[in-house]
């Protein structure tokens, strides 16, 4: 298993710092998320394709990766300039991310229409349809009811790399395996991760394209202790950090299946979906301080 870290800020300079800390302790991609709210309330947040823009000249090796883009936010054409933009930034190292968008809150706040999950689902597999239409080679036409793209010589057009993400068992994954070079799924009992991954590569068949090819992730953030007294007073730390009861966070952990508990108990759980096919993690951050990333990376090994 392979790590990667994905972390946001209230600044630039703090997300850079990230990056930075990414590349130079070996990290195998940066990842940042696309909201227009930090922690969906109102919290200072940046534009993430901006952001992507300096990081690009920031840094010199690390994957950049957006994780990921809600579709409702931009439409497929300003993703398909932006990601071509990223990757001519980045000398190749830009993956872009798309999803469906879930947090309601900025899109009311913001007035972004927020069409109903079906809706939702039918723009983001246009919008892969559209990206690879566009960056074909030659370029093909497609037509949708919500996009269209008539094929031309689109310039520049360098290789345009796609992870889907998201927490669903069923479109997700099959939109992955059919568009995608990467399936981001949150994790899962075992049984359930593997149904995903299976979903996604049979796509993959379906489509012509190959299964192997295709790199099954997954994300979270770690509360964990070397006991279960410890590991309960950490969470009360965090809790009251943030401002929300341990029984919040519990439950975000239990919705999301974030691996939590003792140190010996996330070990199980990721050499579970290890098994279940997932070959690397993105460690999220709940913290600014590294040492705490540096805690997982230790326990972990």
């Amino acid at each position: 298993m392979r790590f990667c870290l994905q972390a946001g800020g209230a600044t630039y300079d703090e997300i850079l710092g990230w990056a930075r800390y990414a590349e130079a302790r070996g990290f195998e991609a940066f990842a940042i998320p696309d909201h227009y709210l930090r922690g969906g309330d109102g919290g200072a947040a940046l534009d993430a394709l901006a952001v992507m823009g300096g990081l690009a000249r920031d840094t010199s090796a690390i994957e950049l990766m957006v994780l990921v883009s809600p579709i409702t936010f931009r439409h497929p054409a300003v993703l398909a300039k932006t990601a071509s933009t990223l990757a001519d930034m980045s000398g190749g190292r830009f993956t872009l991310g798309v999803g469906t968008g879930w947090l309601e809150s900025e899109h009311r706040l913001f007035g972004f229409d927020f069409p109903q999950r079906k809706v939702r689902f039918e723009m983001m597999e246009e919008a892969l349809g559209y990206l690879r239409a566009a960056f074909a080679e030659p370029p093909v036409s497609y037509t949708g009811r919500h996009y269209r793209f008539e094929a031309f010589d689109m310039q520049p057009r360098p290789p345009l790399r796609i992870v889907v993400g998201g927490t669903g068992i069923r479109r997700t994954p099959e939109l992955a395996g059919r568009y995608a070079d990467e399936l981001n799924a949150y994790p899962a009992p075992p049984e359930v991760f593997a149904e995903k991954v299976g979903r996604a590569r049979g796509a993959a068949v379906a489509a012509g394209r190959d299964p192997d090819r295709l790199v099954i992730s997954s994300a979270g953030f770690f509360i964990g202790g070397d006991t279960e007294a410890q590991y309960r007073e950490r969470l009360e730390a965090y809790a009251a950090a943030s401002g929300a009861s341990v029984e919040d966070i519990e439950e975000a952990m239990r919705v999301r299946t974030s691996p939590h508990g003792t140190w010996d108990e996330i070990r199980t759980r990721l050499r579970g979906l290890e098994g279940a096919g997932m070959s690397r993690f993105f460690i999220q951050t709940f913290s600014d301080d590294p040492g705490d990333v540096e805690e997982v990376l230790e326990k972990l090994g």
